[in-house]
């Protein structure tokens, strides 16, 4: 066996950088308020409304958070059938970044990152309900910030 000294002229990775360091449920809420009847089948169904929000901020440390909060209401006629609501976080390491790049990383790429433990999460709790999962179609993240952007929201404050 060779030992093999490490290369003293190796560069490290340059590039942009984003590392997940801890995922976590801030807040969850799972409502059937019609239990049992809403779990009867129905021909008809259920209408669906969803929102998607989300925020990041800088940290003391460094470090960035990133949350996703997710409304999901199922009504059957104008009765709620159930709502799941989920607010998903995420904590950030993200070095190589321009500054003037920052923000959309972290309201693009983090969220990217986290979407898919969201959608599991909310389509546990909905199968857990009695309903059939909740899958919640992939979202376009670039085109949500994309759009907030045109409509003149204002900036992510940065700590």
């Amino acid at each position: 066996m060779t030992d093999v000294a490490p290369d003293a002229n190796a560069q490290l990775p340059t590039g942009p950088q984003i590392r997940i360091l801890a995922q976590f449920v801030r807040d969850f809420s799972f409502e059937n308020p019609r239990a049992p009847d809403s779990l009867r089948a129905s021909d008809a169904q259920p209408g669906m409304e969803l929102n998607v929000e989300m925020a990041a901020r800088g940290r003391p440390d460094g470090l960035f958070e990133v949350d996703i909060r997710t409304t999901a209401t199922a009504k059957q006629g104008e009765a709620i059938a159930f709502q799941v609501d989920l607010l998903y976080g995420g904590l950030f390491e993200i070095a190589n970044v321009p500054e003037e790049q920052i923000e959309p990383v972290l309201l693009i790429e983090c969220p990217r990152i986290l979407f898919p433990f969201v959608r599991r999460i909310i389509s546990d709790a909905t199968a857990d309900g009695g309903f059939p999962p909740f899958q919640l179609e992939p979202l376009d993240f670039a085109a949500v910030y994309e759009a907030r952007q045109n409509q003149g929201a204002p900036g992510m404050a940065l700590q």
